[in-house]
């Protein structure tokens, strides 16, 4: 075996050794969850490939079922079309004793459905004059709420739509729309830019994470979370996250690059 190898296993076995460890922190803090009613609402947003699906997996594969959920909405109906924007969300949010993760959220409009032209120009103002108002409610009625952004680089983006047409476990997860989000990277980095401006707040703040690496930027988000959350012997060392990888969003990070252009 060469050293490149060995190096190699080395590494993918510290990885899935700090993971477990981890996910012990983490079933940890779900029985604290549930036995103090506690409710937990995650949102994940990132361009495709950002690496959502895979870190919503790690995080919840060792999780109950019965108070976990993961909510991942498809193109909204007739009818949904017709409801107030925030309305088919908000069937989704967590009761007492919940986890619930959003994978993708109300965050459609203030990304894909911009650039793509699904909403209109007053349906996107619309949406960000009640953006702020409706998450302010969700965290006054006691939801534990937490908003990250996966941050990637237009060549890893570009390295994972080529692999996963060439994987045939991974064949439901490509799309037309695929090929628009590299034409349109530019569109989707000034989306993003102006959703960050104007959803921003001190109540409600974004947290980016640089998922270029996907190993690290999963054990990252479990850090976080678990550093943000109070819960029975909670091993400290464990939820240290670096912060050179998950930051709190602030204007500066697109200008000095900890956010891709």
């Amino acid at each position: 075996m060469t050293k490149h190898k060995e190096e190699k296993i080395t590494e993918k076995q510290r990885y899935k050794e700090e993971l477990h460890q981890l996910q012990i922190e983490l079933v940890k803090l779900q029985r604290h969850i549930i036995s103090k009613n506690e409710k937990i609402l995650i949102i994940l947003e990132g361009r495709d490939t950002a690496g959502k699906d895979g870190t919503i997996k790690r995080i919840t594969q060792h999780l109950s079922p019965r108070e976990t959920r993961i909510v991942a909405l498809n193109k909204p109906s007739d009818r949904e079309e017709s409801q107030w924007y925030f309305q088919r969300y908000t069937h989704y949010l967590p009761s007492a004793a919940e986890i619930v993760f959003f994978n993708r959220s109300w965050y459609n409009r203030a990304g894909v459905e911009k650039v793509m032209g699904f909403c209109t120009d007053a349906q996107y103002e619309e949406f960000f004059s009640e953006v702020t108002d409706y998450e302010g409610m969700l965290v006054r009625s006691g939801i534990h709420f937490f908003k990250i952004y996966l941050d990637i680089s237009r060549n890893e983006q570009k390295k994972r739509l080529e692999a996963r047409k060439d994987d045939p476990l991974k064949q439901w997860k490509t799309s037309p729309i695929d090929e628009q989000a590299v034409k349109h990277w530019k569109d989707y980095s000034s989306a993003r830019n102006a959703m960050f401006a104007r959803t921003h707040t001190s109540f409600t703040p974004w947290t980016v994470v640089t998922a270029d690496d996907k190993k690290a930027a999963r054990l990252q988000i479990i850090k976080w979370l678990l550093s943000h959350l109070d819960y029975a012997d909670k091993d400290v060392s464990l939820t240290l996250p670096d912060q050179t990888i998950i930051f709190g969003y602030d204007p500066l990070c697109l200008d000095n690059g900890m956010i891709k252009a």
